[in-house]
């Protein structure tokens, strides 16, 4: 359901809204028909966010189709102009590097990048933002990224976590766990995902899959004599569009 200044919109005032976009569309009737409550003080921030959710697919499918390769953090690369790499494989904001022209480098040079599936979600955020985002402002709220799991996120990305899977709309992070992974293989232990439409997910190392052939692959990777499939777990994680979309209404 998606609420604006405390009022439920109309099925119909989406239609005329995003009508001209058919993805736009699709993102607005999703939220439109989930159980969970989507407030926005007004329309501008309920647009910052369908767009921003539409760019998140668009960079997810561009980034499956670059050169980005799929490294454990022992083997990671990047590029030095923007980036140093840390002991423990992450990708540190040089002090003197330029933030959104550092990330949207990863797209622009991606043979020169290589990373496991957490920290390429973390970068699909980032990516998705600098199409939504004025170059200042990017650069002025996230001036030193750090790419490594979710625990070195930017606070002001307010990425979080949710239940309601079943209510996951394009644009959201999930998660496959694999319980029984072979121990020889731990890089199949889950796989973090962006949802993309039509009942395709974005996983990094995976590709472009439905949620049946993606836990085929995981389940090939189990301990011998495993009875227990890999699943999707009842987790999203997203960033706050909503406070996004008010900083850049604030500051944009």
């Amino acid at each position: 359901m998606i609420v604006v200044r405390r009022n439920v919109v109309d099925e119909n005032l989406l239609s005329e809204r995003y009508g001209p976009d058919g993805v736009k569309l699709q993102i607005a009737g999703m939220m439109h028909k989930a159980g969970a409550v989507f407030s926005y003080p007004d329309e501008q921030i309920l647009d910052f966010e369908v767009s921003a959710r539409k760019e998140t697919v668009k960079a997810a499918e561009r980034l499956n189709n670059s050169f980005f390769s799929f490294r454990l953090f022992k083997d990671s690369i990047c590029n030095k102009r923007y980036w140093d790499r840390t002991g423990e494989g992450g990708f540190r904001l040089k002090k003197d590097a330029d933030a959104y022209d550092a990330v949207r480098d990863i797209l622009r040079n991606s043979r020169m990048y290589g990373t496991e599936c957490a920290t390429a979600i973390v970068i699909v955020f980032y990516l998705a933002i600098t199409e939504v985002f004025p170059k200042e402002l990017f650069n002025r709220l996230f001036s030193d990224i750090y790419l490594m799991d979710w625990k070195y996120l930017d606070k002001d990305l307010g990425v979080r976590n949710y239940r309601g899977v079943k209510d996951a709309i394009p644009g959201d992070c999930l998660y496959f766990k694999n319980p029984d992974v072979n121990p020889d293989t731990p890089e199949w232990q889950g796989e973090n995902v962006i949802k993309l439409l039509n009942d395709y997910y974005y996983g990094h190392g995976i590709g472009i899959k439905t949620s049946e052939a993606i836990i085929r692959d995981l389940n090939r990777n189990r301990i011998h004599n495993s009875e227990r499939s890999a699943y999707l777990m009842d987790l999203i994680v997203k960033p706050d569009f909503r406070y996004l979309g008010e900083m850049k209404q604030r500051h944009g």
